[in-house]
């Protein structure tokens, strides 16, 4: 990873998606127990110029040309073969799309960190359980903050929108988490590092490179890190695993002594 020297006043941006649900429902099955945030955050002035210039040359080779309506990729809609994903009912054309994707993300240069909360867990320990995704979202800040700051970098955080009620609440709770801090830093950690005090909504028509990666990963991920803490059994050979390994040491760590957990990847009682 090529970092910033700190000192430099270089300029990230956090792109955020999840895996699971925020429901306090059906807890005792790991589809419905496990809430993933996903982040991934580039050095917005080069890294993230190239990785968007080669996402966007792979779509053009497989789907062709699309002007005025650009492939997006969604991990539902791929594995779903909706829209233009249909063409890759088509073995090779399947097997150059994923070989492609593949290629690019392992190119890419970007940080990683994965929060996963235990609902099940929470909700007992808890009389008054907090809402999961906010509560992922101020640990997944803690941290992008913290490398921020100690890199002497700056940043923002971007998210793709999910509906008026659901939008308006993370905005309020973003801006609660700038202007207060959280538990575990006060609001300087995150004012120091955060240049707006608002998050970036986006919907999916947008193509958003960042998002797009995020949304492809934050599934993977999630089933990897269960399976590796012995939560869920191994899921066999898939693409996700493939996925998985491209990106494993992207994750942020302690680079004092290359800790990982607590860093790149956050396990929430």
């Amino acid at each position: 990873m090529d970092h910033p020297s700190n000192g430099s006043r270089d300029r990230y941006r956090l792109y955020v998606d999840e895996s699971g649900d925020h429901a306090y429902r059906a807890l005792d099955d790991p589809a419905h127990r496990y809430l993933a945030l996903l982040g991934v955050w580039f050095r917005q002035e080069d890294h993230y110029v190239r990785f968007v210039d080669e996402l966007e040359a792979l779509k053009r080779q497989i789907f062709g040309p699309r002007p005025d309506k650009p492939v997006i990729l969604h991990r539902s809609d791929i594995i779903g073969r909706k829209g233009p994903f249909g063409l890759l009912s088509d073995v090779k054309a399947k097997r150059d799309f994923d070989q492609g994707l593949l290629d690019v993300i392992g190119h890419a240069v970007f940080v990683l960190a994965a929060v996963i909360i235990d609902k099940r867990e929470h909700v007992q320990r808890y009389a008054k359980p907090s809402h999961p995704y906010h509560y992922c979202l101020a640990a997944l800040l803690d941290r992008y903050s913290g490398w921020l700051n100690y890199y002497g970098a700056v940043g923002d955080v971007m998210a793709e929108a999910r509906g008026k009620k659901e939008d308006r609440l993370l905005e309020a709770e973003y801006t609660r988490i700038y202007a207060e801090g959280t538990l575990q830093f006060p609001a300087g950690h995150h004012q120091r590092a955060l240049t707006s005090r608002e998050i970036k909504m986006r919907p999916k028509a947008a193509n958003i490179a960042g998002l797009q990666l995020a949304d492809i990963l934050a599934y993977p991920v999630k089933q990897m890190l269960l399976f590796e803490r012995g939560r869920i059994p191994d899921p066999g050979d898939v693409y996700g695993k493939h996925l998985y390994r491209a990106i494993e040491n992207r994750f942020n760590m302690n680079y004092g002594t290359g800790r990982v957990r607590g860093y790149g990847q956050i396990w929430l009682p």
